[in-house]
């Protein structure tokens, strides 16, 4: 999925691929990586969508056509979500930050789920 975002997700093809059934791999996945298969594929689009927005010479809509979304509402929707700010609003933003080294500017600013922001674990307090 990491190298093939931009392709559909066929969860029933990864799942035949490794002898499991699409509902264990996907109960198997979500415990490893914390996310459903689905959210994983987005969010990796969601990253290389934030390059090509940083990297200005593409519109939103063929920014999101070029990593694979089929619906520009549900792509501008699942930024907004993971981004906190509407992929246009990005765009604007990498445009005012011209000069600040790449690594940086992808630290501040990557993809941030509800699991990776929670408080910790309660048993260590």
């Amino acid at each position: 999925m990491d190298r093939e975002y931009a392709q559909p997700l066929d969860v029933e093809a990864l799942a035949r691929g490794v002898n499991m059934s699409a509902g264990h791999l996907s109960r198997q996945f979500k415990a490893a990586y914390g996310e459903s298969p689905y959210s994983y594929l987005m969010t990796r689009r969601i990253e290389r969508a934030m390059a090509l927005l940083r990297r200005g010479d593409l519109s939103v809509t063929d920014v999101c056509f070029e990593v694979g979304c089929q619906s520009l509402g549900t792509f501008s929707t699942r930024f907004t979500e993971l981004v906190g700010m509407s992929p246009s609003s990005y765009r604007q933003a990498a445009r005012e930050m011209k000069g600040v080294p790449s690594c940086v500017v992808k630290q501040v600013s990557r993809p941030v789920r509800n699991q990776e922001a929670s408080v910790g674990d309660p048993h260590l307090a």
